[in-house]
């Protein structure tokens, strides 16, 4: 069975649940695809590993959707993941570069202040159930930590790691999430953080190193027996993007500028910035829609 997988775990006696994975593919399929630099290559990278260890966590068919939103040059930062392993992401400024080399890599900075707000969606469920926090350090990790305390009583650990080589490339990307249940006795809480302060490897150097993902979550759980859940869903970077939801979203431009584009009698092409994928929209399905909004709006 592959190890592109998320991995999940409980303690023997249900006090406990792990997560862990190793992320680099479709992290690395993300920077190909946004072509972004390493800020936002870190950052929407800690977000699609944050959303597959929670998703991994949920039932058949369910996702999770995780949106930074700051109010610093990098925008927002948003991932989906899915029960199933599928995962994508996107930054609105992929591109963009810190003025000063000292805040090269600082994501804190570059987000600046603003909220976490993740999405939970069940199948055949019209609107996803929101969750609203503040972020405390704009890092990630640390905030959806802060999220799952906030909105579900939750205290977890949370370490999520993209490692850069020096050309900005992704050289490994991966993290673990250890979720103790509401009701817990302090001592275990006490055991879990005595672990984690005790072990000072980062997720991705461990990687690197060649540490298995099933294994990430072991100094963690030291001396907590556990076990592995079967989880046999192998990641996938996918979009959920279909030709439908691009003439939507031309439909949403209005009449006006449909007529626009339909008197330069050349097609609309659309590029989706999530997996990068090519429509073309030909001058007569053009027309269609601005018919069919001429048509709508007599009703």
């Amino acid at each position: 069975m592959s190890e592109m997988r998320v991995h999940r775990f409980v303690t023997n006696d249900l006090t406990v649940r792990a997560a862990a994975v190793d992320a680099t593919q479709v992290v690395t399929e993300m920077q190909g695809i946004l072509r972004s630099h390493p800020l936002a290559t870190i950052g929407v990278g800690r977000a699609m590993v944050g959303a597959l260890l929670m998703a991994g966590q949920l039932k058949d068919g369910q996702e999770v959707g995780v949106l930074l939103r700051g109010n610093g040059p990098l925008g927002s930062l948003y991932a989906q993941a899915s029960y199933e392993g599928h995962v994508r992401g996107y930054c609105p400024h992929p591109q963009y570069l810190a003025p000063h080399q000292d805040d090269a890599l600082n994501l804190r900075k570059a987000i600046g202040f603003g909220q976490l707000t993740v999405s939970r969606q069940q199948p055949f469920q019209r609107q996803p159930h929101n969750g609203t926090v503040e972020m405390v350090t704009g890092e990630v990790g640390d905030d959806i930590a802060h999220y799952l305390h906030q909105s579900h009583q939750i205290r977890s650990l949370v370490s999520l790691g993209v490692n850069l080589d020096r050309d900005g490339v992704v050289q490994a990307a991966g993290g673990i999430l250890i979720e103790v249940m509401p009701g817990v006795e302090e001592d275990i809480v006490e055991k879990i953080q005595e672990n984690a302060d005790n072990y000072k490897e980062n997720i991705t150097h461990a990687l690197l190193a060649g540490t298995p993902p099933h294994e990430l979550v072991v100094p963690y759980l030291k001396g907590l027996p556990y076990t592995e859940i079967p989880h046999p869903y192998e990641l996938k970077y996918f979009c959920s993007c279909t030709e439908e939801r691009v003439k939507g979203a031309l439909e949403v431009l209005g009449g006006q500028d449909l007529q626009e584009m339909i008197d330069s009698q050349k097609p609309a092409d659309v590029t989706c910035q999530m997996c990068g994928r090519e429509y073309s929209i030909s001058v007569a399905e053009l027309q269609e829609l601005k018919d069919l909004l001429h048509k709508n709006s007599m009703h």
